[in-house]
């Protein structure tokens, strides 16, 4: 997918160059715009030893990935034994968590070609939505770290706006309907194994980015197209 074609006749704007017609872009966060999944579990490793006493393994949260920090940071309580208070456990995380970003330490960067892939959807006339299982706090901090406001996606979703996490469809099911349109006239841009089956159980078709999962579970998972970052994938005009 590397050197894939960036059109930029104005003229083509509205018109699909592939037989698939994408009305809108439903991007998850982490490990598609924003490499953050090192930080956060740093900062939960951080948070378990310093607050618990309990040292846990980067490789712990493995499973929990895209699933919300309520079961990211839970699971592996529950995997140790230890109860917690999930919002205080999550709190003291964030706090840790925005120092280290802040800071721009190791274990985060932004996704190459993230930015400019968000800013050509819209662009090109494309409604987009940012729909992440994580909180809202660690999805505002993620932005400023990008240097992406808000104001850049139509609608933005986050753990708190939904009932049921990933892979349970209703992030990107609400995110569809918010913005107007059939899931099935949406891209999903995923990076997880959950989110990948929650986009697919939508309706929706699914762009799959290999930054935490390897090609071959995304595509068990229901991926339809495969890329490194977005600086190597076709646009959504480019798919077919």
């Amino acid at each position: 997918m590397e050197g894939s074609w960036r059109p930029d006749d104005s003229s083509l704007k509205g018109y699909a160059m592939s037989d698939i017609i994408f009305k809108a872009v439903l991007f998850d966060m982490d490990g598609v715009l924003v490499d953050s999944e090192r930080l956060i579990a740093e900062s939960a490793v951080r948070m378990f030893k310093e607050r618990y006493g309990l040292s846990v393994r980067h490789e712990d949260f493995v499973p929990f990935v895209g699933a919300g920090e309520n079961r990211y940071i839970g699971g592996v309580a529950e995997k140790y034994g230890l109860a917690i208070d999930i919002e205080k456990a999550k709190a003291w995380t964030y706090e840790i968590y925005g120092k280290l970003a802040k800071a721009h330490a190791a274990g985060m960067r932004a996704i190459p070609g993230a930015v400019d892939y968000v800013r050509q959807c819209r662009a090109h006339g494309l409604k987009t939505a940012l729909a992440s299982a994580a909180d809202r706090v660690k999805v505002l901090i993620n932005l400023e770290y990008l240097g992406l406001g808000p104001d850049e996606f139509d609608v933005l979703l986050t753990g708190g706006d939904v009932t049921h996490k990933k892979p349970h469809p209703e992030m990107y099911l609400k995110a569809a309907e918010a913005l107007g349109v059939l899931p099935s006239e949406c891209l999903v841009v995923e990076d997880a194994v959950n989110g990948t089956i929650a986009g697919v159980r939508a309706g929706a078709r699914v762009l799959g980015i290999t930054s935490s999962f390897p090609e071959a579970e995304l595509r068990k998972a229901g991926a339809s197209w495969i890329a490194a970052d977005l600086a190597r994938a076709p646009l959504p005009w480019e798919l077919d």
